[in-house]
């Protein structure tokens, strides 16, 4: 049989799967093969589990396995949400193209099954809208943008999109008016027919808007490109609005890479731009600080305590305070505190969310009690009064990638 494998580091070899066999007939033949539900596909998908993570195998041609799998890693190395690129396996007359799993993500279909998730659906069509922003920012054409094609991850009450499915995607230099337009029309038929896949299986209320949920994406996908591309007009005395600007792209999650200013024509005022690069800002910052690997939303939220924490030891010290030195403090009497905490409890949940709930939690005590209760006190109420009568935390009961 002829095999030839290109990994990238860090993964397990795949040697000890039935290579010689089709995807389609490895049941009961790969005692690795998880049995989780695949949505519509054009091609045959398996999932493996090894102790490293959990891994989709996907059966394509060979051209199209290399063109996915380049694809894949030069929309990661964009920085942008995909799920990891980990290698190809070339055999006789096929390939297969082997991804991670993203850890503590649900499908779509999670999300209206699980009425413990109810609460997430509207964040899901935001998060779609944010995916297409990111990647149209970056020149990436995804080509086929539908629910089944992504995947997603809990942020602090909210939900982060990662693009499963680079098949038909393309990157460009910039896209056109015209490619972003044809993409969200591509969006919009997908989602309907999703929903309307849904609502059949009896998943939705009757009521529900099938098809003007396309729409409202298209809707606030337009929103948020117009919020980033807007250039204003700025007074050569308020060159202050400048970093006004970029606080507000910071705040919607965006990291601005440069600021363009032009002349006007009345040479009295400049024309100001803002290029922004990833929606990754607090991110990165969190990470560069601490090492902790969070969502956008989730890393916002401990920043700013970490930020709250700064300002505390400046007040008490009297003194200047590097916020590196406060990431530190906070990383380990704070944050550490709960996740021993949570570690003891043997639970599976993603840890980064459930401290932001832990958060929400200590905010709401706070406001009933008019005072700060404190992470240990806030923790502690909400495992025992919370939790316990949630299943939204739990690990996932289905699985699905397109």
């Amino acid at each position: 049989m002829t095999f030839i494998s290109s990994l990238r580091p860090g993964h397990p070899d795949f040697l000890d799967l039935p290579w010689d066999q089709p995807l389609e007939k490895w049941v009961g033949l790969c005692p690795r093969l998880e049995d989780l539900p695949v949505g519509l596909s054009r091609h045959p998908v398996v999932f493996v589990s090894y102790p490293e993570g959990l891994y989709a195998l996907k059966e394509l041609p060979e051209q199209l396995a290399e063109k996915e799998y380049n694809l894949l890693r030069q929309i990661e190395e964009k920085h942008l949400p995909v799920v990891q690129p980990v290698g190809q396996v070339i055999l006789a007359k096929r390939s297969v193209l082997i991804t991670r799993y993203l850890d503590h993500s649900l499908p779509y279909r999670s999300l209206f099954l699980r009425q413990s998730l109810k609460g997430y659906r509207n964040s899901l069509l935001d998060a779609i809208a944010s995916l297409l922003v990111q990647l149209h920012l970056a020149g990436v054409y995804w080509g086929d943008c539908s629910l089944s094609n992504a995947l997603f991850r809990r942020d602090a009450g909210a939900l982060q999109a990662y693009l499963v499915d680079a098949e038909t995607s393309e990157i460009h230099e910039t896209l056109s008016d015209s490619l972003r337009s044809y993409e969200l029309d591509v969006m919009e038929e997908n989602i309907s027919g999703s929903l309307a896949d849904l609502a059949a299986m009896g998943a939705l209320p009757e009521d529900y808007p099938i098809f003007e949920t396309g729409a409202y994406i298209r809707e606030r996908y337009e929103h948020l490109w117009k919020e980033i591309n807007r250039e204003e007009i700025v007074r050569k005395e308020e060159t202050y609005r400048i970093q006004e600007r970029i606080r507000a792209l910071n705040t919607l999650g965006f990291s601005v890479d440069e600021v363009v200013l032009q002349p006007a024509s009345d040479g009295e005022r400049l024309r100001m731009r803002a290029q922004v690069t990833d929606r990754s800002f607090h991110k990165e910052m969190l990470h560069a600080l601490t090492g902790l690997e969070a969502e956008e939303q989730q890393a916002r939220k401990m920043m700013n305590e970490i930020q709250e924490l700064r300002a505390h030891l400046v007040n008490q010290n009297n003194r200047s305070t590097p916020v590196s030195v406060a990431a530190y403090k906070w990383l380990n009497e704070t944050y550490q505190t709960v996740l021993d905490t949570i570690k003891s409890k043997q639970m599976q949940a993603d840890p980064l969310e459930l401290y932001c709930q832990v958060l929400e939690h200590k905010w709401y005590l706070s406001e009933q009690a008019a005072q700060d209760v404190g992470h240990q006190k806030a923790l502690e109420d909400y495992l025992t009064h919370i939790l316990p009568s949630s299943t939204e935390l739990s690990p996932p009961l289905e699985n699905e990638k397109d």
